[in-house]
């Protein structure tokens, strides 16, 4: 009888012990999934160019192309292959302006005076964010996590000048970053859509 009774504890210790494990692992589970959250872009909003706001939960589905731009840059003729490559990819794929004055004071103007200058030169359709900065002390929010490993899953990055790309999959996760001098119409990038 008393042998019976030790194995019944030993059987029924073992089925918790088990229920225990299981339990673990499916907060573990739960706990990548938050995680993962955490790595995608769909979770920022930021102020739009014209007040607004652009919320990235709205692209899901959609690969995201950002860019930190200015004004006056060898690099702002680009404005024209990014509206390009947006018309031509608008179905999946949406192009994300960040102007910032952070190289050469080459951004100067306030959002007014940079939304006319796209518009008026470019013929800029995509979102434009109202002018932030992607380095130092004051670095936005959204570039802190598109420049650390730590907050975005994939890579670290730094931006070094004016229209550093980077592309982000259909699920908010950085897929690559890309410097000021490929092109938004390169076969590296379109290779990615």
């Amino acid at each position: 009888m008393v042998k019976i009774l030790m194995i019944s504890c030993l059987f029924l210790q073992s089925i918790s012990t088990t229920e225990k494990k299981t339990s673990i692992i499916n907060q573990h589970d739960m706990g990548n999934k938050k995680v993962d959250t955490i790595f995608s872009i769909h979770r920022f909003k930021v102020n739009q160019i014209d007040g607004g706001t652009i919320d990235f939960s709205l692209f899901k589905g959609k690969k995201i192309l950002i860019v930190n731009t200015a004004s006056a840059c060898g690099y702002t003729p680009q404005y024209k292959e990014l509206q390009e490559l947006f018309d031509l990819y608008k179905e999946k794929l949406m192009v994300v302006g960040f102007p910032a004055n952070d190289f050469g004071g080459q951004e100067p103007g306030s959002n007014a005076d940079i939304q006319v200058f796209c518009t008026k030169n470019y013929g800029v359709t995509f979102p434009m964010a109202a002018k932030i900065s992607v380095t130092g002390k004051g670095m936005a929010p959204i570039y802190q996590y598109l420049t650390q490993k730590e907050q975005n899953g994939v890579l670290d990055a730094a931006i070094k000048w004016n229209f550093n790309k980077f592309l982000i999959d259909e699920t908010g996760f950085v897929i690559k970053k890309f410097e000021s001098s490929v092109s938004p119409m390169s076969k590296e990038i379109i290779s990615l859509l």
